[in-house]
């Protein structure tokens, strides 16, 4: 008797730890994720920015390799998402670094701070110089592809190709929609609930269809909502709404001369602002279907791999048509 109690003790326990790992848990985490496991070992680079004194979190694999790739996180993330990715680039003998931008995952959030891409941008190349490095392919997914464009801009030189998977920012946005404060952004965060937060994902970046690994990228961020700081975490990414809307990189595409390479998920619809356009806008925003192609003219040295049927997180969605778009594709 003792001993099936005992086993259905421990058969609920691990139900009850997989449920919590899938994200039907009530974790709650600090400023810092600090209780929160990430993939590899987390490394800090201290920096001074704007009279702060502040910590940009990172991952560094497979230091010794010459093969040198940058992965940078789109905004409702962290570093901890390219897992898989990263793991399958060491395996091909890359060195990977994964940082955690300002205001995002294990990184500082401070109180006060002017976010603008190129202020990111500068924070990045300054922990990568202090790591030695100096020709990489960069990678950005979603706003980290609005990133990884600054950067090649500001810093062409070290750039040896860029890779953007489904980058929002392909289209002007303050071009059709009202510009808000960040106060706007900041009582939106502030009625967010991990509830909210989930079916805007699978409606926006899974048409739908939600698969159970899909839970574990809600852990972070839910576990925050639910957390002391969330207040501070969601004015830090209130913040960070601005230099998406006022920090147009369609205007850099013809100044940049590297390779890139563009991965484009045809069924995304990311439209940031398509809730407030400007009266009269009739423009249909987050077409991407249209806009990889208009990107891939823009650019002088682009090459665009189309995948139909995918939206917005095409290296969740299917990771082997992914792989072969991705990884046939680096150019190190």
């Amino acid at each position: 008797m003792f001993n099936k109690v005992f086993v259905i003790s421990i058969f609920s326990f691990l139900l009850s730890a997989c449920s919590s790992f899938q994200g039907g848990n009530n974790n709650s985490f600090d400023l810092h994720l600090t209780s929160f496991e990430y993939p590899f070992p987390v490394k800090y680079f201290d920096l001074k920015s704007q009279r702060e004194d502040l910590k940009m979190a990172y991952m560094d694999l497979n230091s010794d390799s010459k093969k040198i790739i940058v992965l940078l996180h789109g905004k409702n993330f962290s570093g901890f998402y390219w897992e898989r990715i990263a793991s399958e680039l060491v395996k091909r003998d890359f060195r990977v670094i994964i940082p955690d931008q300002i205001g995002f995952g294990k990184s500082s959030k401070p109180k006060y701070y002017q976010y603008s891409f190129y202020n990111l941008a500068l924070n990045t190349k300054k922990l990568l110089d202090k790591l030695e490095t100096r020709n990489f392919i960069l990678v950005g997914h979603s706003m980290g592809g609005m990133l990884a464009t600054h950067f090649t801009y500001q810093y062409p030189k070290v750039v040896k190709q860029l890779v953007m998977i489904n980058p929002i920012g392909l289209e002007p946005y303050l071009k059709y929609v009202e510009y808000k404060d960040p106060q706007f952004f900041y009582e939106n965060e502030l009625n967010k609930t991990p509830e909210k937060f989930k079916e805007y994902q699978k409606r926006n970046y899974y048409d739908g269809k939600w698969k159970p690994e899909y839970d574990k990228l809600l852990i972070p961020l839910t576990g925050q909502m639910r957390g002391d700081d969330w207040s501070r975490v969601a004015w830090n990414n209130a913040l960070t709404y601005g230099p998406i809307f006022s920090e147009d990189i369609t205007s850099k595409f013809k100044d940049i001369d590297n390779q890139v390479l563009l991965i484009i998920g045809m069924r995304d619809k990311t439209g940031p602002g398509r809730f407030w356009k400007k009266k009269g806008v009739k423009y249909k925003l987050g077409q991407y279907d249209k806009l990889g192609k208009l990107t891939n003219r823009a650019l002088k040295n682009s090459h665009l791999v189309e995948l139909s049927g995918l939206g917005h997180m095409p290296q969740f969605e299917d990771f082997s048509r992914f792989s072969s778009a991705f990884f046939d594709n680096l150019r190190p």
